[in-house]
C-alpha cells in the first residue's frame, strides 16, 4: 500500500523524461530535464521497493543504492534552472556541486558516515542519517537556492512567453523543494514521507510548461548553433584575407616566370586573377553568413529587447543597409523594387530594424519560391496617420485560416522549415519602437506587412542618432 504512490510517480517521471527527449531531441534544456527525471525516478522507485522489504540487510542495501542518485538530485535541479535561465557562467558551479555529490557517494558506499543503518517505522524501513548526511542537506539548500535566485533574476527582465515559462518553472521547483521534508524521516521523525505528493504536483506544472508553453522549442538550439558557428567562420575569413594578401605577389611572380620562359601558359594554367576573385568571394560569403547568424540570434533574443540604447534613426538608411547586407542571389536582387523618397525617422534601434527587414525579405523570398512567381516592393510613406513602411510580395500569399495566427510565437506555415519566431520577433521589435505591425494577404496573390510608427518631434541640432525621450 505505501509503495503504490512512489511507484506511480517514478513511472510517470521516467515516462515523461523519455517522452520529452523523444519529441524535443537532446539539447541543453531537455537533457538537464531528463537528468532530473532519471534521478527522481531512482529516488521514488527505490523507496517503493524499500517500503516492501522485510529483511534489514536488504533495507540497508536499497537505502545506499537509492542514495547514489539522490545525492545528485539537487545538482540536477540546479542544472535545469541554469539552462532555462541561460546562465552559462554558473555551469562550473554545477560541476563543483557534482564533485561534492560524487565524494559523498563514495562515503555512502564505503561505510556508515553517510548512511548509518536504518529506522524501522510502521510503514517500512527508512535510511538513518550518518554524520555526513547534514552536508548533503546543506548542499541541497545552497544549490537549489542559488538556482531559484538566478531564475528569479531572469524572471524580472523576462517578458511575454518567456515570463510564463519561467513562472511555471519557478512554481514547479518551489513545490518540488517541499519534498525535502522527507529528510526529517532520516533523523527519526516518524511520519509517512509526503514528498512524493509534492514531486507529482511539480511534474504536472513542468508538463504544462513543456506542452502548452513550448519550454523546449528549438529556438534555444538555433541560437546555440549560431554562436558556435561564429568561430569557424572567423577562421575562414582570416584565411581568406591572408590568401588575398599573398595572391598579388604570387601573381607577379607567375607573370615574371612567363616573361622569362620559365613556365608556359596552357589552357589548364590557373588564372591568378581568378584566384583573387575567389578569395574575395569567400570573404563575402562569410560576411553574408555572419549576417544570417546575427538575424538568428536577434530572433532568439526577442524576449530581451533593451530599450536603453534607442535613438533616432533614418528608415531609408535601415532599408538601404538591409538590402546591401542581405545574402541575395543575383536573380533575387532583380525581384526587389524600393521607393524611399519619403524618408522618415523612428525612435528605436537601427540594427533591430535591419533584422526585421531581414525576416520580411526571407519570408517573401520563400513565398516567391513556393509560388514560382512574384516580386518584392518596399515603400516608405509619411502621410495619413503617420510614417509607415509597406513591405509587399506577390508570392503565394497566406491562407485565410492562418492569417490571424501569423504573429503567434512558434506558429509557422512553412513545412519542416523555421521555428515560428520570425514574425513574432518583428512585431515585438516594432512595438518596442512605439509602433504597430499589421498584415494583409490574399492567398495566391500577395502579402503586405505595414509597419506604422508615431511621428517624432523635429530632430535636435545634434542630428541622427541623438537619444530623445521615447514617444508617449
Amino acid at each position: 500500500m505505501y509503495s503504490v504512490l512512489p511507484a506511480l510517480v517514478s513511472a510517470l517521471f521516467l515516462g515523461y523524461g523519455l517522452y520529452v527527449v523523444a519529441r524535443k531531441g537532446f539539447n541543453r534544456v531537455s537533457t538537464s530535464f531528463f537528468a532530473l527525471c532519471i534521478t527522481t525516478f531512482f529516488w521514488q522507485a527505490t523507496w517503493a521497493v524499500l517500503f516492501q522489504v522485510q529483511d534489514p540487510v536488504w533495507a540497508d542495501r536499497l537505502a545506499r543504492f537509492g542514495y547514489l542518485l539522490i545525492l545528485f538530485l539537487p545538482t540536477s535541479l540546479y542544472l535545469f534552472l541554469v539552462e532555462i535561465s541561460g546562465r552559462r557562467q554558473d555551469r562550473w558551479w554545477v560541476a563543483l556541486s557534482s564533485a561534492v555529490a560524487a565524494v559523498l557517494a563514495v562515503f555512502n558506499l564505503a561505510g556508515d558516515l553517510f548512511i548509518a543503518g536504518h529506522h524501522r517505522y510502521e510503514w517500512g524501513f527508512y535510511p538513518r542519517a550518518g554524520p555526513l548526511h547534514p552536508l548533503h542537506v546543506l548542499q541541497t539548500v545552497v544549490v537549489v537556492g542559488r538556482g531559484l535566485y538566478i531564475t528569479f533574476r531572469k524572471l524580472r527582465v523576462a517578458t511575454g512567453l518567456q515570463r510564463v515559462q519561467l513562472r511555471l518553472c519557478v512554481a514547479s521547483l518551489l513545490v518540488y523543494f517541499f519534498a525535502a521534508v522527507d529528510y526529517l524521516c532520516n533523523y527519526g521523525f516518524d511520519f509517512y514521507p509526503p514528498g512524493v505528493v509534492f514531486v507529482a504536483i511539480s511534474l504536472g506544472l513542468i508538463a504544462v510548461a513543456v506542452t502548452r508553453h513550448h519550454l523546449m522549442k528549438p529556438a534555444v538550439v538555433a541560437a546555440t548553433v549560431a554562436h558556435e558557428m561564429r568561430t569557424p567562420l572567423a577562421s575562414i575569413r582570416m584565411q581568406a584575407d591572408a590568401l588575398s594578401q599573398m595572391l598579388p605577389e604570387i601573381r607577379e611572380g607567375y607573370e615574371l616566370a612567363l616573361r622569362h620562359g620559365l613556365v608556359e601558359r596552357t589552357a589548364a594554367s590557373p588564372d591568378p586573377g581568378r584566384l583573387l576573385d575567389l578569395s574575395r568571394g569567400i570573404s563575402q560569403q562569410v560576411d553574408r553568413s555572419n549576417t544570417v547568424i546575427e538575424m538568428m540570434l536577434a530572433s532568439s533574443r526577442m524576449e530581451q529587447i533593451d530599450t536603453a540604447s534607442f535613438a533616432r534613426h533614418s528608415m531609408r538608411a535601415c532599408v538601404e543597409e538591409a538590402l546591401a547586407s542581405y545574402p541575395f542571389t543575383r536573380a533575387e536582387q532583380l525581384l526587389v523594387s524600393v521607393d524611399t523618397r519619403r524618408d522618415f525617422e523612428f525612435h528605436g534601434s537601427d540594427s533591430l530594424m535591419v533584422f526585421v527587414l531581414f525576416n520580411l525579405i526571407k519570408n517573401s523570398l520563400y513565398a516567391i519560391r513556393a509560388a514560382g512567381k512574384g516580386t518584392i516592393s518596399i515603400e516608405l510613406a509619411t502621410g495619413g496617420a503617420g510614417p509607415a513602411l509597406a513591405f509587399t510580395d506577390t508570392g503565394c500569399g497566406i491562407p485565410a485560416p492562418a492569417l490571424p495566427r501569423i504573429f503567434d510565437t512558434f506558429f509557422t506555415t512553412k513545412r519542416n522549415q523555421g521555428a515560428g519566431i520570425g514574425l513574432a520577433f518583428c512585431r515585438r521589435v516594432v512595438e518596442s519602437f512605439g509602433g504597430r505591425m499589421r498584415c494583409e494577404s490574399e492567398e495566391g496573390r500577395y502579402t503586405t506587412f505595414t509597419l506604422e510608427f508615431r511621428p517624432l518631434p523635429p530632430a535636435p541640432a545634434a542630428g541622427h542618432g541623438t537619444p530623445v525621450p521615447r514617444p508617449a
